[in-house]
């Protein structure tokens, strides 16, 4: 995808502060001929189209309008997280990221950092980045397993697919130990500044919209199931839309409350019939699985034959529920239906030889239920950051 670049020549930067047409008329004078100048009444800005008269006249600024940005994704066995290669400072240095729409923050290792976590991944080297600032507040951040990190923060210029803004970035100086077993740096927190660790932090998407390098004002999601597309072909679309990835239209779903990308679902229901089972939630790119109340656990499991409630385990199905594309569990949200593959419950082999497989689907979240990736390898999801927040929901093509 493309890069955008930043226009240097003063003359393109005033062409295109005000571009409009007018109409000349001559106005001798005793030292020659001046122009006087009047605005075209009929004139309609088009700022695509003056950006594109710029390019022309200026063949060595590529200036956009703004544009989109790819980030190919690599889905870690068994669908458990999706992370994309993101480049950070100059010359830049590549971190291997986990996109998170359950977070704000945008956080890696420091080179300075010499936990047995740190030392397993790549750390970021602030000193060799010529366009690094320092910050100097102190950050932290702390997740539902319990994994926490913390260190400083500072600010570099961030690379995602192609698009470039100077970010607010955590550099951890510390991490548990739950990131030691992790094949992603750190995480990309797409989330909403509301719940940045650090009160007044711009979110990468506040910052791309106000630089007004992003052709629309969203991150598209798809993430490939190992069953459907062999975990293959995942992807980050910021500023557009892969109508490519999708069947029918967008039903977009307005955000109730922003902090993490919230939602009223409506109904669950169980391969057509309503299971009766409704709360707020979130969807969340960070977690692997669909979290909802014990309730509605318990509803959409009596639906399914052989499902237990194992107290080490959580809910299992049998692993032959792995076969069926013909049922399905669905959400109801923005007067649509929204279907997850009952194929895709039989989640991961126990291994114990009782062919049972930890369900896709699990209690616990009585307040706020979380619609992780199984949920959004079913669904296509565009996170749309306008005036007026909301998620662009339709089945994977």
């Amino acid at each position: 995808m493309k890069i955008t670049a930043f226009v240097t020549l003063a003359a393109a930067v005033l062409a295109f502060a005000d571009a409009s047409p007018i109409a000349r008329r001559p106005h001798p004078t005793a030292a020659g001929h001046s122009v006087s100048l009047t605005r075209n009444p009929h004139f309609k800005h088009n700022t695509r189209a003056q950006i594109a008269k710029l390019n022309k006249r200026y063949p060595g600024v590529n200036i956009l309008a703004g544009s989109s940005g790819n980030v190919p994704l690599t889905d870690v066995s068994p669908d458990l997280e999706y992370y994309g290669t993101v480049s950070v400072g100059t010359p830049a240095q590549n971190v291997k990221l986990d996109f998170d729409t359950g977070s704000s923050d945008i956080w890696f290792p420091s080179s300075t950092c010499t936990t047995a976590a740190c030392k397993k991944h790549v750390r970021f080297n602030s000193a060799s980045s010529s366009t690094y600032q320092k910050d100097g507040r102190k950050w932290s951040i702390s997740y539902g397993d319990g994994s926490t990190a913390s260190g400083i923060l500072g600010s570099d210029i961030v690379s995602v697919g192609g698009i470039q803004v100077r970010q607010t970035i955590g550099l951890a100086t510390a991490e548990s130990s739950q990131f030691g077993s992790s094949t992603e740096d750190g995480l990309f927190g797409l989330g909403f500044n509301t719940i940045e660790s650090v009160s007044g932090v711009k979110t990468f998407l506040d910052n791309a919209i106000a630089a007004g390098v992003l052709a629309q004002p969203v991150v598209s999601v798809f993430l490939p199931s190992e069953r459907r597309f062999n975990g293959q072909g995942g992807e980050y679309l910021f500023g557009g839309i892969n109508s490519s990835k999708y069947t029918g239209d967008l039903t977009y779903v307005p955000v109730t409350k922003e902090g993490y990308w919230q939602i009223a679902i409506d109904d669950a229901g169980y391969s057509g019939q309503s299971l009766g089972q409704s709360s707020e939630g979130i969807v969340d790119t960070g977690t692997t699985l669909i979290i909802v109340s014990d309730d509605a656990a318990q509803a959409i499991h009596n639906s399914i034959q052989g499902a237990t409630n194992d107290p080490t385990n959580g809910w299992l199905v049998p692993c032959s529920v792995g076969q069926d594309t013909d049922n399905y569990v669905s959400f109801s949200m923005g007067g649509g239906d929204f279907k997850v593959a009952l194929a895709d419950l039989a989640f991961e082999d126990l291994g114990d030889g009782s062919g049972n497989c930890v369900s896709g689907v699990q209690g616990g979240q009585n307040d706020l239920w979380i619609l992780g990736d199984v949920f959004i390898k079913n669904n296509y999801c565009v996170f749309s950051q306008t005036s007026s927040p909301s998620i662009g929901i339709a089945p994977l093509a």
